[in-house]
């Protein structure tokens, strides 16, 4: 029986205790802040994320093909004659 009423004391001090809730306030106020911009960014935005971060890695891949073939500036490689 001590056992309940110690189980009982221990949840009504949780329920009761209010620190923190602030904090918890706050984490839910900018989630719900912060949750629709997500969504709106994934769904209209998303295309032209992911095209920008495209073209940075094609010419990244572009310019490493130069630095491989030892052509380090976008120069002819052939010259010609004057």
């Amino acid at each position: 029986m001590d056992n309940k009423l110690t189980l009982r004391s221990l949840l009504q001090r949780v329920h009761n205790d209010e620190r923190g809730a602030v904090t918890l306030e706050t984490v839910l106020i900018i989630g719900a802040i912060a949750l629709p911009i997500l969504i709106f960014l994934l769904r209209f935005a998303w295309p032209r994320i992911e095209a920008f971060f495209e073209s940075g890695l094609d010419a990244v891949e572009e310019e490493s093909h130069n630095v491989g073939s030892g052509n380090l500036f976008d120069t002819p490689t052939e010259v010609a004659d004057p």
